[in-house]
C-alpha cells in the first residue's frame, strides 16, 4: 500500500513538472544562442532542468494525464508557445544575416561565406553581424529578460487554460516583417555610400571609356565600402540593440506581460 501511495506521488508530481519543463525545451530549442549548434546536448538539458526546477514551486500545476486527448492538446500548446518566444527572437537574428547579405552582396563578397552552426551558410559580413549583435544580447541582459519572460508567461498564459493561437501566429507573421525592415536598417549606410561610389564609376567610365571599369571598380568598392563599414559599426550597434529591445518587447506583447 506505501509503495503504491508513492508511486502515485512520483507520477503526480512528475506530470506537475512536465508542463513547465515543455514550455522551456521549446524555448531552448528555438531561441538565439541557446539553439546554436555549439551548445551541446547536455548542457542544454541541464538547463531545461534547473530552470524547470526553479520555477516549479513558484505556480501551481494541474495534474493532467498528458496521454489524454485534453492533456495531449494542452501538451502541444506548452511546446507552442516555447518556440513562438523562440521565433521571435530568431528573426531578429535573420535581420542580422540578411542586412550582412546585402552589405556582402554590395562590396563583391558574396562568394565569401562562412557555416554558421546555427543559421547555416552566412555571408562573412552577416557572420560580423550576428557576433556583435551577441555581445549585444548577453551585454544587454537579454538572457535574463528571456528567462524572466518566461517566469511570467506561466502567471499570464496559465497551464491547461485556452490560448488564442491564430491570435498569435497573426502577430508572429507581422512580426516577421522586421526580418527585411531591420536588414536594411543595418545596411542603409553602407548600401547608400556605395550607390554614389558606383554612380562615381558610372560617370568615370563614360568620360574614358577605355578605362577598366573592374579592375578599378572592385578594389573601390570593397576599400571604400570596408571603411564606412567600420566607421558606420558605432551606429549599427545602436540598430542592434534597437531590434533586440523590439524584440522583447513582442515578446511580451504576445504573452500578455506588461
Amino acid at each position: 500500500m506505501a509503495i503504491e501511495l508513492l508511486a502515485n506521488e512520483v507520477t503526480a508530481r512528475f506530470y506537475t513538472l512536465l508542463w513547465p519543463m515543455t514550455r522551456i525545451s521549446a524555448l531552448v530549442l528555438s531561441a538565439p544562442i541557446l539553439s546554436q549548434g555549439s551548445i551541446t546536448l547536455r548542457l542544454r538539458i541541464s538547463l531545461i532542468v534547473v530552470l524547470t526546477w526553479l520555477i516549479w514551486p513558484m505556480h501551481d500545476w494541474p495534474v493532467l494525464d498528458p496521454v489524454s486527448a485534453t492533456g495531449l492538446l494542452y501538451l502541444l500548446q506548452e511546446v507552442f508557445i516555447g518556440i513562438l518566444m523562440g521565433l521571435i527572437l530568431q528573426i531578429v537574428v535573420g535581420a542580422f544575416v540578411v542586412g550582412g547579405q546585402a552589405i556582402s552582396a554590395t562590396l563583391g563578397l558574396s562568394m565569401a561565406n562562412m557555416v554558421d552552426p546555427n543559421m547555416g551558410s552566412v555571408p562573412i559580413i552577416g557572420q560580423v553581424l550576428i557576433v556583435m549583435g551577441t555581445l549585444i544580447f548577453v551585454g544587454l541582459g537579454g538572457h535574463t529578460m528571456t528567462i524572466g519572460l518566461v517566469l511570467e508567461s506561466f502567471r499570464t498564459i496559465p497551464v491547461a487554460t485556452t490560448y488564442d493561437i491564430v491570435l498569435a501566429v497573426r502577430a508572429l507573421l507581422e512580426w516577421s516583417s522586421m526580418l527585411f525592415i531591420g536588414g536594411v536598417l543595418l545596411a542603409l549606410p553602407v548600401l547608400v555610400t556605395l550607390l554614389f561610389i558606383n554612380i562615381g564609376l558610372g560617370v568615370v567610365t563614360r568620360a574614358a571609356p577605355s578605362l577598366n571599369i573592374f579592375a578599378v571598380g572592385f578594389p573601390a568598392m570593397l576599400i571604400v565600402g570596408l571603411v564606412v563599414l567600420w566607421i558606420a559599426l558605432g551606429s549599427m550597434g545602436e540598430r542592434l540593440q534597437w531590434l533586440w529591445v523590439r524584440g522583447l518587447s513582442e515578446v511580451q506583447s504576445v504573452l500578455g506581460v506588461i
